[in-house]
C-alpha cells in the first residue's frame, strides 16, 4: 500500500533499502534485542546511517530502532533529502523525531502488528509508504509470541 508514491522512488528502491533495516532488526534480535531496524537514505538512494532497537543492550529506554539511527547519522544539514526507512511503524517517539528534523519521507516495513503514530506523521507532512512486508511481520509476531513482556516494556505497557 503507497498512501503517496513518490515519483522517484520506485518499490524496488524501497524494497532494497528495506532489507538493509532487516538486517539491522536480525541484528538486534541476535543480540538479545527488540527485532526492530531503521535506515536512513540519501536522496540518490545511499544508506547514510543504521540502527536498530538497543532498549536491551544499552539500557536506554529512547533507544529506539529509529532513534539510534538519527544518532549515528551525526550533525547534518541534509535532513529534508533524507528517507528514514524502519521495519515497523513509528512510536510516537520516533515519528516526533523524524518531524522535528523534517524528514519528508517514511518507507515503514509493516504496521499491522503495531500502528505508530502514522497519522500525526502524515498531518505534518511527510509521504509514507507502507510496504506489508510478510518479514518484517513476522519479525514481530516472532517478539511478541517468544518474549511477549519485552515487548510490552517496548511500548510502555
Amino acid at each position: 500500500m503507497h498512501d503517496h508514491p513518490d515519483r522517484n522512488q520506485s518499490l524496488e528502491q524501497s524494497t532494497a533499502w528495506l532489507d538493509a533495516a532487516i538486517e539491522q532488526a536480525e541484528k538486534s534480535w541476535r543480540e538479545g534485542g527488540i527485532p526492530i531496524g531503521s535506515v536512513l537514505v540519501s536522496a540518490s538512494g545511499e544508506v547514510v546511517a543504521r540502527g536498530h532497537n538497543q532498549r536491551v543492550q544499552s539500557g536506554d529506554p529512547t533507544a529506539h530502532a529509529e532513534v539510534d539511527c538519527i544518532r549515528k547519522a551525526g550533525r547534518r544539514r541534509d535532513w529534508r533529502e533524507l528517507t528514514l526507512v524502519s521495519t515497523l511503524s513509528p512510536c510516537p517517539m520516533c515519528s516526533g523525531t523524524a518531524i522535528l528534523f523534517k524528514v519528508p519521507r517514511v518507507v515503514i516495513g509493516e504496521n499491522r502488528t503495531f500502528m505508530g503514530a502514522e497519522d500525526w506523521m502524515r498531518a505534518q507532512g511527510i509521504e509514507l509508504t507502507v510496504l506489508d512486508d510478510p518479514r518484517c511481520i513476522a519479525l514481530m509476531e516472532r517478539l511478541q509470541r517468544e518474549k511477549p513482556d519485552l515487548w510490552a516494556e517496548d511500548i510502555g505497557e
